[in-house]
């Protein structure tokens, strides 16, 4: 039966196919680091050390290899976080008779607040390209602010900008249905900007830009005119950007100036999405930081 990762990946119904993918790869790692060092067995291939022959020193073994190779901790968690994926679903499904991941201690994630852009890096983002991209096609350049809109005025992920199909966008009402984490849908209202930019690609920029054949009803199509994946937007994002981010930080600003201006935390969780409110809770701290540098940045006594 060996490691199955095919079937692993095809069970990872509740997550993204980027992120099931991402399972699978580093269970792989895990796999030939097996081979490559015994792993508590004495094979010399990775696949003829199957998930049956892991035991919970092999993994503390692998995840202490990880640590000394310099990995981050926040990597190593993750990686950890993949093999108690795939052991629990290796166990439910009859593939091992015990997850060797119980027990399993992993380093604690280090928990930074997110950045929060400022408003002239917004505005290089949005409004005044860098002289990189002022040449760019009129079509690229509506498609790549109509992104840009709804990662920022929208609060949106990145998969969810991808996942954006014609159907979704109700004109009338200026809102968006959106398909998040673990297949939940939301509604999300279209800030006035983003409507506009959206409007504008649709109706002009993605005939030039779309192969009707294969971006069928994708709202977002790259420049072969095909569906927009997670990597394009975030190389859109670091051509656009004056200084060094990534598009979750414009979900980031989003949350963080709409408490700012006052706006419930319970609102904020439901525009992102976030199944738990300690999720959301983050971004106050954010907000207060945030008003602490205004304050001693500003007032003469502080």
């Amino acid at each position: 039966m060996g490691w199955d990762l095919e079937a692993f990946a095809a069970s990872a119904v509740s997550v993204s196919e980027d992120t099931a993918a991402m399972y699978c790869r580093e269970v792989a790692a895990f796999a030939d680091w097996l081979g490559q060092s015994g792993g508590g067995a004495s094979r010399a291939s990775a696949r003829e050390t199957g998930p049956e022959e892991v035991d919970l020193r092999a993994i503390r073994r692998y995840l202490a290899h990880l640590s000394a190779q310099g990995y981050a901790r926040k990597t190593v968690a993750r990686k950890a976080s993949s093999l108690r994926r795939y052991f629990r679903w290796a166990e439910r499904t009859g593939r091992v008779s015990a997850d060797p991941t119980v027990g399993t201690m992993v380093p604690i994630r280090e928990r930074r607040l997110p950045r929060v852009l400022r408003s002239e890096e917004l505005g290089i983002l949005l409004d005044q390209p860098r002289a990189a991209v002022a040449d760019d096609g009129r079509a690229r350049c509506q498609r790549d602010i109509a992104v840009l809109e709804l990662l920022y005025g929208s609060g949106l992920r990145v998969s969810e900008v991808c996942a954006i199909r014609a159907g979704d966008i109700d004109w009338e009402r200026r809102r968006l249905t959106v398909n998040g984490k673990g297949s939940k849908q939301r509604i999300v209202p279209l800030s006035e900007p983003a409507a506009a930019a959206l409007s504008e690609w649709i109706t002009d920029g993605r005939e030039e830009m779309a192969d009707p054949s294969v971006a069928e009803d994708a709202v977002f199509v790259n420049l072969r005119g095909r569906p927009m994946n997670a990597q394009a937007v975030r190389r859109l994002v670091d051509r656009r950007a004056s200084v060094q981010t990534n598009p979750h930080a414009l979900r980031h600003t989003f949350a963080t100036h709409l408490l700012d201006g006052g706006a419930d935390l319970r609102h904020v969780q439901e525009l992102l999405g976030h199944a738990d409110l300690g999720s959301t809770q983050i971004y106050t701290h954010v907000s207060r930081e945030r008003l602490r540098n205004v304050m001693k940045n500003s007032h003469p006594r502080a």
